[in-house]
């Protein structure tokens, strides 16, 4: 395999600085489409690299590494850079210290593991063919996603890569190991927000008013049955209704309550036809109980799909250089992702990199304000990313 031993030595050489680089990022945790500090302090360590780039969305930056041949074949590498809004509970030296932000999703590793790769690839770059795009990408955690954005300034053209990765931290799998799996693998997921407005009055009084209160409860339960009643068992799908707010005493029934929630499905035909009867079944029964719905649907990141091919190729890459043994399949999850803007318009693939370790306690999900990895998979993640871009088969 093409490089594999030299990028192992480089990948443990390394490993050591840019587990300092992750823990960096992590005390420094920045919102989406926020990154300005995370993305001077990534443009430092590439301008330190002598590696060329340009900045795209504000706080993006593409970047590209040059081998023989660089015309020869072009694939992208895709890290995202923001956190979210969870005080972090860990005990740990490197802490959040912006108060109430963490990087709760592992896209601190991500980043270092970009950041790693590109590093090895400069070092190799006489030893392989083509040309590698690294995108360090804004906004995942929050729609329009940043991930569009990038596109739609280009990040996919001036060259057109004709693949593109990215991995994600999985503390469910122990670190040593990874998982892939083809097809259909994350959910697309809409925002759904509502307000319910009808006349309010004296809770004593219930009859003079439409309580707008019992009508979202009576349209919550009914939402359900568009789910249960009119999906194809087949097609895994979520309708949440997240939050309530109205009212603020105990003796008036208020005039407006507001609802918010999320569509998530792994259909991409279902799900519009999903909302269309969100929006009737809504509609009627608000509207029957005496009362207005105001109804939105803000559009969010569709399925994430791995081309199948790719997938195979990128697995086999990882058995060669993980061990199969250390090579799982991933699961299907409802949770969504943007990389699938971009494996919409290219052949992509994302897989998992397990972050997890049950003898030091390191198994809290993702999203939560415990969550850490065991900061070896960063030597194993910067070292497969720059397996792949070296190797994979286009």
């Amino acid at each position: 395999m093409i490089l594999k031993e030299a990028i192992k030595t480089l990948a443990a050489r390394h490993a050591p600085d840019f587990i300092k680089i992750r823990q960096h990022i992590h005390a420094h945790p920045e919102l989406s489409y926020q990154e300005f500090e995370t993305s001077r302090y990534i443009q430092q360590h590439l301008s330190g690299m002598g590696i060329p780039f340009q900045i795209m969305a504000t706080t993006g930056i593409v970047a590209q590494i040059k081998g023989r041949n660089p015309e020869k074949r072009v694939v992208a590498l895709r890290g995202d850079m923001d956190a979210l809004p969870i005080k972090e509970e860990n005990d740990i030296p490197y802490k959040s210290r912006h108060e109430g932000l963490m990087h709760a999703c592992g896209h601190d590793v991500h980043t270092t593991c970009l950041l790693g790769a590109a590093k090895i690839l400069d070092e190799t770059k006489d030893q392989w063919e083509g040309t590698v795009k690294l995108i360090f990408q804004p906004g995942e955690e929050k729609n329009p996603g940043g991930a569009s954005l990038m596109i739609k300034e280009g990040v996919l053209e001036n060259p057109r890569p004709q693949a593109i990765f990215a991995l994600h931290v999985h503390p469910g799998l122990e670190v040593g190991k990874l998982s892939f799996r083809g097809g259909k693998i994350m959910a697309s997921a809409d925002e759904i927000y509502m307000t319910i407005r009808a006349k309010g009055g004296h809770a004593a009084s219930p009859h003079l008013t439409a309580d707008p209160i019992l009508v979202a409860s009576q349209m919550i339960i009914a939402l359900q049955q568009v789910i249960s009643r009119n999906r194809n068992p087949f097609i895994p799908s979520v309708l949440s209704i997240t939050s309530i707010q109205g009212g603020h005493t105990t003796n008036v029934i208020p005039s407006e309550v507001k609802l918010m929630g999320t569509f998530r499905s792994m259909d991409e035909t279902w799900r519009y036809e999903a909302h269309e009867l969100i929006r009737k079944t809504a509609t009627g029964i608000v509207e029957g109980m005496g009362a207005t719905l105001d109804l939105v649907f803000d559009i969010g990141y569709p399925c994430v799909y791995n081309n199948e091919a790719l997938n195979e190729k990128t697995k086999m890459l990882g058995e060669a250089y993980m061990g199969k043994e250390n090579v799982e399949e991933t699961e299907l999850r409802m949770g969504a992702e943007d990389f699938g803007y971009y494996s919409q318009q290219i052949p992509g693939c994302f897989f998992r990199l397990g972050a997890g370790n049950a003898k030091k306690g390191i198994t809290s999900g993702v999203h939560t304000p415990t969550f850490n990895i065991d900061e070896s998979a960063i030597e194993i993640g910067m070292g497969m990313m720059a397996m792949i871009a070296t190797n994979i088969e286009l």
